[in-house]
């Protein structure tokens, strides 16, 4: 029998950038994990076909039973696909081989936008859900902005990322406007920052003026245990807890549960 005194509404969040290799997936899984280690319960489902996030957390594809395209069509719910990792409070549920498909299925299926959003729209056992989406801007990432309540945005420091960005706010607002009005850009996070380049400031200074407050403080440095980890099966901060990477991303799941209190005050204040 399930345990309904546990269970609540989480808060749900996407990492999205239609752009590959900006740490969207490093930033999903150590952000997760940073939550973890500090107290909150959290289930990473990973929207990617390319399955890093899955087997970024140890899952080995052979032994996957259920995964999100089940849980896009259907075939059993979340907590079903749910798989505990070696991290404690932190469980994902896998993608699958049949996800690379999905995306040709949804076209033409009913409730084609919403399949993710009705499946989340109940309590869980868990403080948040943090999605991993695919690099680019199909129906299962839309499945995701149509689904959660914010998304985080990981941006590498590099001139081609901003014309990227642009590109997906675009998408945000329309998403706005169509499906999700009250989606909510969390955050942009600086990732494969290196101090000692010039372009890294030039861009972080346009972002910085563009966004606002938008950008978190915290910027993610270039660290190559952050690059070794996902191969062992494990997050950062297990693999190396006081690696540069690692340190970064408790201080980014610091800063944003102090965003969110402050927003939280914000609005009982205003009420």
């Amino acid at each position: 029998m399930r345990d309904l005194s546990t269970e609540k509404v989480p808060r749900l969040l996407a990492v999205v950038n239609q752009k590959g290799g900006v740490g969207k997936t490093t930033t999903a899984i150590n952000l997760a994990t940073a939550l973890c280690a500090i107290g909150k319960s959290v289930l990473l489902l990973d929207l990617d076909p390319q399955g890093n996030a899955s087997t970024g957390l140890g899952v080995r594809r052979a032994l996957i039973r259920n995964s999100t395209y089940d849980v896009l069509f259907g075939d059993c719910c979340v907590e079903e696909a749910a798989v505990q990792t070696k991290v404690p409070l932190l469980s994902v549920v896998p993608s699958s081989i049949h996800l690379s498909g999905a995306e040709i299925e949804l076209v033409t299926a009913s409730n084609r936008e919403y399949r993710l959003k009705d499946a989340l729209q109940k309590p869980l056992p868990y403080d948040y859900v943090i999605i991993d989406c695919p690099p680019s801007l199909n129906l299962l990432t839309l499945n995701a902005l149509v689904a959660v309540h914010s998304i985080v945005v990981p941006l590498q420091c590099e001139f081609y990322a901003l014309e990227g960005l642009s590109h997906l706010t675009k998408t945000i607002e329309r998403v706005r406007k169509k499906f999700n009005p009250a989606l909510d850009l969390h955050g942009v996070v600086l990732t494969m920052y290196d101090q000692r380049n010039n372009l890294t400031a030039m861009v972080e200074n346009d972002v910085r003026q563009y966004f606002g407050d938008k950008v978190y403080k915290t910027v993610i440095p270039r660290n190559v245990r952050l690059s070794e980890a996902p191969s062992y099966g494990l997050p950062a901060i297990v693999y190396d807890m006081k690696c540069a990477g690692a340190q970064a991303y408790i201080h980014l799941a610091k800063e944003m549960i102090r965003r969110e209190r402050q927003h939280q005050k914000s609005l009982q204040v205003a009420a």
